[in-house]
């Protein structure tokens, strides 16, 4: 092996830091549906070097309560991302400043799991837990590209829009981000596929487009609503925080003034 050869074989598994937190962007928070590395949630990462690198990664949350399957969620699945990083040799993730910080890292020191870190209070299951907000994330997905699509399109009817496939979808990230929801739902990513569909990939009847529509708005604006508070708990607990913190440029979202349903206040009269 030549000396060129020896040094590339040697720096193929060489670990860094950006390089667990670029695996650390694929963990999302089950709730607000975005990554633990934009909301500010990864406090510090470290790399001891040597042959057999252990990564060490802390975790903070924007409360000391909240809640506990949602910060085991996140903090396994962190542990997961960067075990995944060839040439890590052993991954160290701790939760600080939780009520049950101490829990949580006892259980992933031991690989416990689960059940195995709160035993009888764990009363469902974290793919049960997975599934529920897989679920709301692609509602939430869906709404976004049918709004934009709305929104680009004055010719557009709210009524048509559950004519729309998804090869009608205007490309970027709203568009990526539902591809990805869905295939992690086990739905249909097929060019022809209609983008409105229920939780079982089934498409609405023409009479309930609008509702539908209306509903998954309400999931989006919930979602959205929660990771803008918890953003801002962050960084009110955490000094300095918001640096750790990436904001979609302003636009991003789609507004929510479109109209979907009529609304008519009648007056009344003394």
């Amino acid at each position: 092996m030549t000396a060129a050869h020896a040094e590339l074989a040697g720096s193929v598994h060489t670990v860094t830091e950006d390089a667990v937190r670029r695996s650390l962007a694929t963990v999302f928070d089950p709730e607000l549906d975005e990554p633990i590395t934009e909301l500010g949630f990864v406090r510090s990462i470290r790399v001891d070097g040597g042959p057999d690198p252990t990564v060490r990664v802390h975790l903070r949350l924007p409360t000391s309560f909240c809640s506990p399957n949602f910060a085991y969620l996140m903090a396994s699945d962190s542990k997961d991302a960067v075990a995944a990083i060839p040439g890590v040799a052993a991954v160290v993730v701790e939760l600080d400043d939780h009520h049950d910080s101490d829990l949580i890292n006892t259980g992933l020191a031991a690989d416990a799991g689960y059940r195995g870190t709160f035993l009888h209070e764990a009363e469902d299951s974290l793919e049960d837990l997975r599934r529920i907000f897989r679920r709301k994330a692609h509602t939430a997905a869906m709404e976004r590209c049918l709004t934009g699509l709305l929104r680009a399109d004055p010719a557009l009817r709210v009524e048509d829009v559950g004519g729309v496939r998804l090869r009608d979808l205007l490309p970027g990230r709203e568009t990526d981000a539902l591809l990805r929801r869905r295939t992690a739902l086990g739905l249909s990513a097929d060019p022809e596929a209609p983008v409105l569909v229920d939780d079982d990939g089934l498409p609405y009847p023409a009479e309930a487009v609008p509702l539908a529509l209306r509903r998954a708005r309400s999931t989006r604006i919930s979602i959205d609503g929660n990771a803008h508070f918890c953003r801002g708990l962050l960084r009110t607990r955490y000094e300095g925080s918001g640096a750790d913190q990436a904001f979609r440029p302003e636009g991003a979202e789609p507004a929510d003034h479109h109209p979907l349903l009529p609304l008519t206040v009648k007056e009344s009269h003394p």
